[in-house]
Order: C-alpha cells, then structure tokens, then sequence
C-alpha cells in the first residue's frame, strides 16, 4: 500500500475500495495476469484496514485492467 506517493500520480485508477483486503484480491487478479499495478490511498486505512482505497495500474495498462476485472466479483 502506498500513501501519498507522487511516484504514483501519472498512474490510472481502474477501481475504487473501501477496505484493504479487497483491494488487495482484486489487485492480486492483476498481478496474475501480469498487470502491473499499485493500492494507493490518500491518508492510511483505519485499523481495521477500511478507508479509501484505489487500485491504479499504469495509464497504457487501463484498458487491459478494466477487461481483466470486468465481471469479476469477490
């Protein structure tokens, strides 16, 4: 998870979370299709891991992270 990162403002966000466990499933499904991508959020999620999270790949990697995710549910 990264929190404020500048490194990652040029990337897209394909989905928006509101806990990290989501976040993180629907990430790792990127991750095995070799999307790269990132969780980032603007302050850290609450102890309960609950807060907004976004799911960002890189902007040439949007439409393939849309496809890839469409349709699928936790």
């Amino acid at each position: 998870m990264h929190v404020g990162d500048p490194r990652l403002d040029d990337w897209a966000t394909v989905e928006e979370y509101e806990d990290v466990s989501t976040a993180s499933a629907f990430g790792g499904r990127l991750s095995e299709l070799d999307i790269p991508n990132a969780l980032t959020a603007d302050w850290e999620p609450d102890r309960h891991g609950r807060g907004t999270i976004f799911l960002q790949v890189p902007t040439d990697r949007y439409d393939d992270a849309t496809v890839a995710l469409e349709g699928w549910d936790l």
